[in-house]
């Protein structure tokens, strides 16, 4: 199974997590020397607390959701299949040497197609009218000085639809919100890319602070925020007349 699948009766809501999992199948070495229980809680490995937020706002708005089961140290399912980062070989200064000449169409047929495929089938059956995908991102990067001073960040690419509501709500919630950071949804956006704007379908790209929702309080604090947030910018689209299209 390489994508979880929550049913939910509000289908007009749709959760995704590209970065759920830690996990790395018994028959994959990554020839990383760390001892593996500290390598997969770390950022490179899994979006620490996205899981347990995403499946928090699932149960609250009783949302389908597709959760990944597999670790970006495997595939990073939030890239296009041709992304030259795709199966890691390096990733925040940590070499994975098992990654070096891996079979890269056996992967995206093992774990990338059916992921994507899960969630273009809870689309096209059910059309939602608003997709949120949640993500968490380190404080500071291993390989760099420079830390990160938002507590949350909202990405987009070209629908800036959910995203303006969603930035200004949570600022008016007296909160540090990256716009666009700490990277780019113009640079990198593939999942909700395929899923979202292909389709004509607004979104929002949550980034949490991982510091944030790294323990049950956190998660608790951060998807209580993230319910409220999803129900404003659902109200104010529908009020703008801007549902999917």
């Amino acid at each position: 199974m390489v994508a979880e699948v929550l049913n939910g009766h509000d289908a007009g809501l749709l959760i995704i997590c590209d970065h759920a999992s830690s996990h790395v199948p018994y028959d994959i070495d990554l020839g990383v020397t760390l001892n593996p229980d500290d390598l997969y809680q770390m950022h490179i490995a899994v979006d620490t607390g996205a899981l347990d937020v995403a499946k928090w706002l699932a149960e609250a708005f009783d949302s389908p959701a597709v959760l990944a089961t597999v670790s970006r140290l495997v595939i990073d399912l939030h890239r296009e299949p041709d992304h030259p980062k795709l199966i890691p070989t390096e990733s925040d200064g940590w070499d994975i040497p098992g990654n070096i000449g891996a079979d890269r169409g056996d992967r995206i047929a093992r774990f990338y197609d059916p992921y994507h495929e899960a969630i273009a089938r809870q689309v096209a059956a059910y059309r939602p009218e608003l997709i949120v995908s949640i993500h968490s991102f380190t404080p500071r990067l291993a390989t760099s000085d420079v830390a990160r001073p938002w507590t949350v960040g909202i990405l987009y690419n070209q629908d800036e639809r959910a995203a303006r509501i969603a930035i200004e709500w949570l600022r008016g919630q007296g909160l540090e919100v990256g716009d666009n950071e700490p990277y780019s949804g113009k640079l990198l956006n593939a999942t909700l890319n395929r899923h979202a704007e292909a389709h004509g379908i607004p979104y929002i790209a949550v980034e949490i602070r991982a510091d944030g929702i790294a323990d049950p309080d956190g998660v608790r604090l951060w998807s209580g925020r993230m319910q409220q947030m999803i129900a404003h910018v659902r109200n104010s689209l529908a009020s703008n007349g801007s549902p999917a299209t």
